[in-house]
């Protein structure tokens, strides 16, 4: 049993149901519809440090195509709006922070070109002309989220699978998942959870301090060719890190297939308050035509927020949980579980069918000292 049909639940069922586990996915909504209904779709290894979650973003960067091409063939189709487009980060003041995280990257294997402000003009015309410095990172892309989710779902329910929406999932006893539909016997159950993961760990009797992390995304009505990549300011890198719970926000901006401009982002902590706050989307409006001037002359069409699963040291759990025999978690992966989720799902099935772990499955165990 996989609880959450978020992107996350969905790698992992996709992944088991690959392996031959015959999976039931719960929801007490349906397919992406949360974290993963309200993300941009970002497949990033840019704004990474060195370290798991970079290892683990890398797998997982490498393995999305190949996953879509082998599911267009299973499927007859897999359409999520791939674009492989790559990213350009960009500093207007000091370009030093930027330089050295870049070659910190490079070092861990990541494709990171130092560019000039010209060469940066080059690749996006509409960009302000006060960048200091810039970074291209062509291995960035960009994917539909709910189309994703969607896709591997098609594929767990192909595969024979099922998938049980408007059902909550209350807790674990000994060889079931309980519902509020009544126990479903399962040898397995999986906390895919997203931002709700700490309160289903902790009715199973497994706590996990998984916490809310609110963000806000302005969309604009469509407009032809004005950002051609994922654009993203220096101080993204630090607002993603930190652990800070004010408000905290930082320039994105990317197109989309459809022509909309989709600006972000911001980060808070204020538990499950979902209130739009205006002055949020004014900052981040702001700190976008900064960035892209022509955006001024751009209308908003709408806006919409969503809470990440934020865990404290910034490192997602995956693997079993030892206090609850079945119990395995899948989550705490905050604003990357769309770029993370392929490889979380490979990663999940390998230590729950005995395999060969692909990246190192130790810094995400649930009992590691930055979670006690």
């Amino acid at each position: 049993m996989v609880v959450g049909a978020g992107v996350i639940g969905a790698a992992c069922a996709e992944a088991l149901s690959a392996a031959g586990v015959t999976v039931t996915v719960v929801d007490r909504s349906g397919p992406a519809a949360g974290t993963t209904g309200a993300g941009e779709g970002n497949v990033l290894v840019s704004d990474k440090e060195p370290g798991p979650e970079l290892e683990l973003a890398q797998a997982s960067r490498r393995q999305l195509p190949i996953l879509l091409a082998k599911l267009a063939g299973e499927l007859g189709q897999a359409d999520v709006e791939w674009q492989p487009k790559g990213g350009l980060v960009v500093a207007t003041t000091d370009p030093r922070p930027l330089h050295d995280f870049a070659a910190r990257q490079r070092e861990a294997g990541v494709t990171a070109h130092e560019i000039t402000a010209g060469q940066a003009l080059e690749l996006e015309p509409n960009l302000t002309r006060e960048i200091t410095a810039a970074v291209h990172y062509p291995e960035d892309g960009q994917v539909q989220p709910v189309l994703l989710a969607t896709t591997l779902l098609s594929a767990v329910r192909q595969r024979g699978g099922q998938l049980l929406s408007g059902v909550t999932a209350t807790g674990v006893s000994r060889n079931a998942l309980l519902t509020d539909r009544g126990a479903i016997a399962c040898d397995h159950v999986v906390n895919a959870c997203g931002p709700w993961a700490g309160e289903f760990a902790a009715n199973a009797g497994a706590p996990i301090p998984v916490l809310p992390r609110r963000g806000l995304i302005l969309v604009t009505t469509p407009v032809k060719d004005l950002v051609r990549h994922k654009v993203y300011d220096a101080d993204y890198v630090g607002a993603v890190a930190s652990g800070d719970a004010d408000l905290q926000t930082s320039t994105v901006v990317e197109s989309t297939p459809a022509g909309t401009v989709l600006i972000g982002s911001s980060r808070q902590r204020v538990g499950f308050d979902d209130t739009i706050q205006v002055d949020v989307l004014r900052e981040l409006a702001r700190k976008a035509i900064r960035l892209f001037p022509k955006l001024r002359k751009v209308n908003v069409m709408r806006a919409y927020g969503g809470f990440r699963p934020y865990l404290p040291d910034h490192l997602p759990v995956i693997g079993q949980d030892h206090r609850v025999p079945g119990l395995w978690h899948a989550t705490g992966h905050e604003g990357a579980g769309i770029g993370l989720a392929v490889a979380t799902g490979r990663l999940l099935t390998e230590l729950m069918t005995g395999q060969k772990p692909h990246v190192d499955p130790k810094p995400f165990r649930v009992d590691r000292p930055g979670l006690a």
